[in-house]
C-alpha cells in the first residue's frame, strides 16, 4: 500500500485530551459515527483540517443529489485511484450497508468495468479526474454526459476529490491503521 516514506509522528486526537475546539469537532464525528474513526483523531492534530473534511463530506452527501451507489462510485474510484487502503476499506463498508450489489463494489475495489453503464461511466471520469488533475479530455466529459449527468455533478464529483484527497493524504502521512469496523473490507493496492 501506498505510504509516505516517513510516518507522522503526530498523537491521534481523543476529545478527553483536546482543547475544546478540537473535542467539539470529535466529538461530533463520534456521535455521528458511533465511533471515532482512526483517520478523525490523525486529522484533528490541525482542526481546520477535519473540519474542513467533514463539512465537505457532509455537503457531498447531502446535496449531491447522486444515490448511495453512486456516492459510493465516486469515493471509492477517488480512493482506488491514490492508492487508500483506508478509505477503500471504509468505503467497501458503507457501501455494502448501504446496499450497493457486492458486483460493483468488487468491481470498483479491483479498477474493473462495472456491470451498470451509468456506474461505469461514473467511475471512469471520476479516475480521469483524478489522474489528470482536473483536466477531463473532452470524450471524457461528453462520455459521462451522455450517461445523463449533468454538468453540475461534474461540479458534485470535484468537491468529493477535494474531500478524499484531504483524507486519502492524511492517511498517506499517518500511515492510519485501518479500523476494526472496517476489517472485513482490507484492500491493497
Amino acid at each position: 500500500m501506498p505510504h509516505s516514506e516517513r510516518a507522522l509522528t503526530l498523537l491521534p486526537r481523543d476529545p478527553g485530551d483536546a482543547d475544546p475546539t478540537v473535542a467539539a469537532i470529535l466529538s461530533k464525528a463520534r456521535s455521528k459515527l458511533g465511533f471515532l474513526p482512526n483517520m478523525y483523531r490523525n486529522m484533528a492534530n490541525v482542526p481546520g483540517l477535519l473540519d474542513t473534511y467533514m463539512v465537505g463530506y457532509d455537503a457531498f452527501r447531502s446535496d449531491s443529489g447522486l444515490t448511495p451507489a453512486e456516492q459510493e462510485t465516486v469515493l471509492l474510484a477517488i480512493s482506488r485511484t491514490n492508492g487508500c487502503q483506508y478509505c477503500v476499506a471504509a468505503h467497501s463498508t458503507i457501501a455494502d450497508a448501504s446496499g450497493v450489489p457486492t458486483e460493483i463494489t468488487e468491481a470498483l475495489r479491483d479498477g474493473r468495468t462495472l456491470p451498470d453503464a451509468r456506474l461505469d461511466a461514473l467511475a471512469k471520469f471520476t479516475t480521469a479526474m483524478v489522474e489528470s488533475r482536473g483536466l477531463p479530455t473532452a470524450a471524457e466529459l461528453e462520455s459521462f454526459l451522455a450517461e445523463g449527468f449533468a454538468e453540475t455533478d461534474v461540479l458534485q464529483v470535484l468537491l468529493a476529490i477535494a474531500v478524499k484527497t484531504i483524507s486519502n493524504y492524511s492517511n498517506h502521512l499517518f500511515h492510519t491503521d485501518v479500523d476494526a469496523a472496517f476489517a472485513g473490507q482490507i484492500w491493497e493496492a
